[in-house]
């Protein structure tokens, strides 16, 4: 049982789009499965906790936009209803009785085999009588929820004016308002933050107790750090422990072998990140714990006799009940996160029928590293989503970019005052005016046209899958789904339930039929060569100093990784047999591949 992260699976789902997992914890928390809501968006909170508020007959007040702090509130009472609703779900679940098909049946069945708590429960059925009856009432009292977890980009932090047009106080800024919603709420759980250390954001955890240890040394509310490498984690984790905040897990996650947004580390892989990790896994939280204890002691705050945990988990990429037993056994992770896959359990997560038929139908080469993101970070994504149509649709029409309304990535001030988005109307109106008094060539100019046009409203598209599941009205302006998931969707391709999702996750069924899958070690090296052979691409055409040592670099980074993942899978042929053989044959040809490419980079 994975006690550390309060759940009795040994997965997670984490957080997908602002939309895709609003709902998640209502529909898989009472089984014990722990899931991540995106916070970001107080209108989508507040119109699902409308819509789920009527659901479960709870009385529902509009908490109006214009209101003072609305932004938080909208988030805190989401929150509270979400929390509602499990504990409501979970303690229906626990009188249900102990007969096929009934909820409690659902909660122990999903359990892996290898579980204590299956064990126990399996033990309960060759038993009769009286005796039944003490096990199923021992069992009743084992069952817990899945943790109802949040995630903070921390780079979506734009600031906010009043009703009144008056530019408002940093704590009201977009990250550190959904901060604020959390902290505020009623959840005993975790924040996890994503897209790196925002100083200002961190500091303000100190503003909460929940953060804090209680005298048992327990937190209410913890602190996730998702991380790419063991440096990024170093410095983060010590930058919260001089403020007196404890970092309770590090969410190790591929740099491009997972959904959404992208992260190229420096072709740091994850095979040696890992190792890594589990190298310096004691040394890190006692060197943190350190910072830690002098940061409560000058605080006068209670300060813990021993080092909280610190929970490290894997995600990004992860495909076969193999690859999740390795992580667990091998790699020591805590949980593993199965996020993409989860987007063809419409059990689990809110998606439209359209966005359900592109992933279903979509191939390996139709989910690519796009340039969609306002951000100005790769997004992964996958062609033929409706968003991607409709701003076809809006291009050919003669009117790029989409109508501004939720401002999310509004950070632009290239032409105005006040920053936009280069999603949006405004700006790609007057990007592509400016480029047409430039003197470019034809081919320069078009060029340089698409590549402002590629750029999709996020804010809006990634929130609208489950409104439309829902039969919602969408926001004005837009009607498309944007889709995030990671290059690991494309050998899952049929609609199936949670049940066979779990399944699969341990080994019970398998739900690949894509014969030649590659290992998710070899699939992230391939994503990692293809990115440097753009970079290197677009270096040639435009020839950069800084940039030449970065892909040199970033080249002497990822045959590091290779000759680790060499002698890796030349010592799992016994466990791994055919995989082994096959990734060691696909290491070679990449490693002839990145080779080939070093008379490319500019010197």
């Amino acid at each position: 049982m994975n006690n550390a992260l309060h759940s009795p699976h040994t997965f997670h789902i984490p957080v997908m789009g602002t939309g895709y997992t609003i709902d998640t914890p209502i529909r898989v928390a009472q089984y014990g499965i722990s899931s991540v809501i995106s916070i970001i968006d107080h209108r989508l909170t507040e119109q699902m906790r409308e819509y789920y508020s009527n659901m479960y007959h709870f009385e529902y007040t509009l908490i109006p936009e214009d209101e003072y702090d609305s932004r938080a509130k909208r988030i805190t009472a989401y929150l509270n209803l979400v929390h509602k609703i499990v504990n409501k779900k979970i303690e229906e679940l626990k009188q249900s009785p102990f007969e096929p098909r009934t909820e409690i049946t659902k909660y122990f069945e999903l359990l892996s085999d290898s579980s204590s708590l299956k064990s126990q429960y399996l033990k309960m059925l060759n038993l009769s009588g009286e005796r039944r009856t003490v096990a199923e009432n021992d069992l009743r009292k084992l069952i817990v929820p899945g943790s109802i977890d949040v995630n903070i980009m921390t780079k979506i932090d734009g600031p906010n004016r009043s009703s009144e047009n008056e530019a408002l106080p940093v704590e009201f800024n977009d990250a550190h308002a959904a901060l604020r919603g959390y902290a505020q709420s009623d959840l005993s759980s975790s924040v996890i933050f994503s897209a790196g250390l925002n100083p200002r954001l961190y500091s303000y955890l100190g503003s909460f107790d929940d953060f804090f240890p209680d005298k048992n040394g327990d937190f209410k509310k913890k602190v996730v750090l998702k991380v790419s490498d063991y440096r990024s984690a170093l410095i983060q984790g010590k930058f919260l422990a001089k403020k007196g905040i404890w970092v309770s897990e590090f969410r190790i996650e591929s740099g491009l072998n997972c959904g959404g947004h992208a992260f190229a580390t420096d072709g740091f892989l994850m095979g040696p990140i890992l190792k890594e990790f589990n190298d310096h896994r004691s040394e890190l939280s006692a060197e943190l714990f350190q910072l830690y204890s002098d940061a409560l002691r000058n605080m006068d705050k209670l300060i813990p006799e021993i080092a909280p945990e610190l929970l490290l988990t894997i995600q990004g990429g992860v495909g076969t009940s193999q690859e999740h037993q390795y992580l667990l056994a091998n790699e020591h992770a805590d949980s593993i996160g199965w996020g993409s896959p989860f987007l063809l359990v419409p059990e689990a997560i809110s998606i439209d029928q359209d966005s359900l038929h592109v992933l279903t139908s979509a191939k390996e080469d139709d989910y690519y590293l796009s340039d969609v993101s306002p951000l100005g970070v790769p997004f992964n994504t996958v062609r033929r989503n409706s968003a991607d149509i409709e701003k076809l649709q809006r291009i050919d029409a003669g009117k790029p970019g989409a109508p501004c309304v939720k401002k999310h990535l509004a950070f632009n001030t290239e032409y105005t005052d006040e920053p936009i988005c280069t999603a949006s109307l405004k700006f790609q109106k007057k990007k592509i005016d400016d480029l047409m008094t430039q003197d470019l060539s034809t081919e320069e100019l078009s060029k340089r046209i698409s590549k402002v046009m590629e750029k999709v409203c996020l804010c809006v598209g990634l929130g609208n899958p489950s409104q439309i599941e829902k039969g919602m009205d969408l926001q004005k302006g837009t009607v498309g789904s944007a889709i995030c998931p990671g290059p690991n969707t494309a050998y899952f391709s049929h609609v199936v339930s949670l049940k066979e999702m779990v399944d699969h996750i341990y080994g019970k069924t398998n739900l690949i039929s894509f014969k030649d899958r590659p290992n998710m070690f070899i699939k992230e090296l391939q994503l990692y060569v293809n990115y440097i052979k753009n970079v290197i691409s677009e270096n040639i055409l435009e020839p950069s100093i800084k940039q030449d040592k970065y892909i040199q670099k970033f080249q002497a980074n990822l045959n590091d990784g290779i000759s680790y993942y060499e002698e890796f899978y030349t010592s799992m042929k016994k466990q791994w047999g055919e995989i082994s053989s096959k990734s060691l044959l696909a290491l070679n040809d990449l490693k002839k591949e990145l080779n080939s490419l070093t008379t490319l980079s500019v010197t």
